[in-house]
Order: C-alpha cells, then structure tokens, then sequence
C-alpha cells in the first residue's frame, strides 16, 4: 500500500517546513508550492489525496481556489489553514467547500487531529 499524498500551499516557508516535518512522522508523503499558480501545477501533475491550502497568497485568496479544486478534483479533501479564523471566514471556507479548518498560529496537536480526521 503507498503512502497517501498531501500538497502544502503556504508562502511561509517555515511553515512548510513544519507540516513537512508533522506529516513525515505520520507516514504521509508530502510537497508544497508556495502559491496558487504553482499548486495548480501540482495538482494537474499529481492530484494529492490532502491539499493543505493556505488562505492569503501571494497570487490570490485561497478561499477562492477551493471551488477550483472541488470540480477538477473532487476526491481530494481541503483543509483550510489561516491566521484569520474568525467565525465568517470558516463559514466562507465551508461553504466554498472546505472539509476543515483551522486557525493560525498552528501546532502539532492541531494539526494531527485536522489529518487524523480527514485521512
């Protein structure tokens, strides 16, 4: 059996670097792209079966590239990652069509739980 894949898309890349590390020791396979235009890439190259989607990028809002990734890969899950986690921001993301999310500053508990739940 493979490992199952996760695409990261943050433009911090200490936090890439950090859910690189959290999803190694979980066994998972993982990349990242630092913007939307790179994911877009990446997704078409290889769709993940997690995309860990950053909202503010470099080249757009995250949040709007959910519906994007919700038609062309509809098998893939999304798990919302953002410094602003006010409750109107994680009612948009859900009804865009995230399956979860979480609020910046991130941290390992966090975050396993997030993947346990959706993998």
């Amino acid at each position: 059996m493979s490992k199952k894949e996760i695409l990261i898309v943050d433009d911090e890349i200490d936090i890439c670097h950090l859910l690189k590390t959290i999803l190694k020791q979980k066994n998972f396979n993982s990349s990242f792209a630092n913007s939307l235009s790179d994911a877009q890439k990446a997704l078409e190259e290889h769709p993940p079966s997690l995309l860990i989607l950053d909202n503010r990028l470099p080249d757009g809002m995250g949040i709007d590239f959910i519906p994007y990734v919700k038609e062309k890969y509809p098998s893939v899950k999304i798990l919302m990652v953002s410094a602003f986690d006010s409750s109107m921001d994680k009612n948009q993301a859900y009804d865009k069509g995230a399956d979860f999310f979480i609020g910046k500053p991130l941290n390992r508990d966090v975050i396993n739980k997030a993947i346990d739940k959706l993998m």
